[in-house]
């Protein structure tokens, strides 16, 4: 009896699945995790500005923090140790955010006098736009540094150079740059808090061109200039700047 030939083996056409290798899979893990990071950070810097704003910078507690941002305790604690660092990191990284993104958009005027006056222009009418940004402005004032770092690089670089060029005359580049800084923040105060309208901010800044041996027709002109358009920091604010 003859047996029945044996059929042969087919192997299937459809691909295998292979795994990623491992060092793929960490990285995805490790950029997955540090995104996940930088959310959560972004989101208690978002809760801490309104928490700020609403409250001042001696009255909130740690648990106004967290029930903000809905954390858990120990969430917090892996990114801050305290209501003061907290604090120091929205004035200076949000801050220090706006003013990156308004040197984007003044950096390609030539003129430094008419740089320096369109960021100020711009700072100042964004914080009145931004009502949690404005608030916490007018809550902290001059005791939180609110207006960031990078104001004493982007400032003092266009005050130098319109010295240089004959356009500003001052005794000494701190005192120019303190004059600048006290008129831009005390005006954001005084238009926030409803004690002058919207106009009291060109106004404050002519008078602070001024006092920089701008002369007047100039100095009026420059206060008058039309504000650019700017992209703000993802970081939960709302309003736009006009």
């Amino acid at each position: 009896m003859l047996s029945s030939p044996k059929k042969p083996r087919t192997t299937s056409s459809l691909p295998r699945a292979t795994e990623a290798p491992a060092g793929a899979r960490e990285d995805h893990r490790v950029r997955t995790g540090a995104l996940r990071r930088d959310q959560t950070r972004r989101r208690l810097l978002a809760a801490a500005l309104r928490v700020f704003a609403e409250k001042g910078i001696d009255a909130p507690l740690i648990n106004d923090f967290i029930a903000a941002a809905g954390v858990a305790r120990g969430t917090f604690y892996n990114y801050f140790r305290t209501t003061q660092e907290l604090l120091d990191a929205v004035t200076s990284e949000l801050s220090d955010s706006i003013l990156t993104e308004i040197d984007k958009v003044v950096l390609p005027i030539a003129d430094p006098l008419q740089r320096l006056a369109t960021g100020c222009l711009l700072y100042m009418h964004l914080s009145v736009n931004l009502p949690s940004w404005g608030m916490f402005v007018m809550r902290t004032g001059f005791r939180s540094q609110a207006t960031g770092k990078l104001v004493d690089v982007y400032l003092p670089r266009d005050l130098e150079l319109a010295h240089r060029l004959g356009k500003v005359d001052y005794t000494s580049l701190r005192a120019a740059r303190d004059l600048i800084f006290g008129c831009v923040i005390q005006a954001i105060l005084t238009v926030i808090a409803g004690q002058a309208p919207r106009e009291h901010l060109r106004e404050m800044l002519a008078l602070a061109l001024r006092g920089l041996d701008v002369p007047a027709p100039l100095a009026q002109s420059l206060s008058e200039l039309p504000l650019p358009p700017v992209k703000l920091p993802n970081l939960q604010l709302d309003g736009a700047c006009s």
